[in-house]
């Protein structure tokens, strides 16, 4: 396996196919050379047969949903999926917060509206929420503000939303002010 930005060439049995790639599964991927196994998804158009790849099963039914909305090709679906990760997506769209979904690439309000409104229903029936009810610990309030001001700041500046997530989390266990933790978290996306 070999990784450049969001595609990567995957050798199976001595065949290699180039797999695009949600930035949140780049993150997740063994070493080159390590073995992977990805759950695939081919796309054909007129032009092109693309296969795109996800980690889990839920990534990908989302990926589909989200391609049959009107407007959501798979660029867009892959931004969504990459930049807010899949439980966030979910989150969002259940409780129809277009606004968060708009801080994927390409994403407009009116398409997020339009992914509210039609995938609301079909999340909710095919329970890809459970997962999020599952994965969220409880936290204090206060703790989750000043965790969201964080990656806010980071997002704000301009850095994606996993990049800014795992700085602040690296920053949180290094300082306790948000300011040292800002100033920390920026440290390390400089690198």
């Amino acid at each position: 396996m070999e990784v450049q930005g969001a595609t990567a060439v995957v050798d199976a049995c001595g065949v290699g196919y180039e797999v695009v790639l949600p930035e949140s599964v780049v993150f997740q991927l063994p070493s080159v050379g390590e073995s992977v196994d990805l759950l695939i998804r081919t796309v054909v158009r007129e032009d092109s047969l693309t296969l795109y790849g996800f980690v889990t099963r839920d990534e990908r039914r989302l990926f589909d949903l989200l391609m049959e909305v009107n407007g959501c090709g798979p660029r867009i679906a892959l931004g969504l999926i990459g930049q807010l990760g899949e439980e966030t997506v979910c989150a969002a769209i259940l409780a129809q917060d277009a606004k968060a979904l708009t801080r994927a690439p390409g994403v407009g309000p009116k398409l997020a509206e339009r992914v509210i409104l039609e995938l609301k229903e079909k999340i909710a029936q095919e329970n890809l929420h459970r997962k999020i009810e599952r994965s969220t610990p409880a936290r204090s309030s206060v703790r989750a503000g000043r965790e969201d001001a964080l990656v806010e700041a980071l997002l704000v500046l301009g850095f994606r939303r996993l990049e800014a997530e795992s700085a602040a989390a690296d920053a949180k266990e290094q300082a306790e002010g948000v300011e040292e933790q800002l100033k920390l978290a920026l440290r390390s996306l400089s690198k």
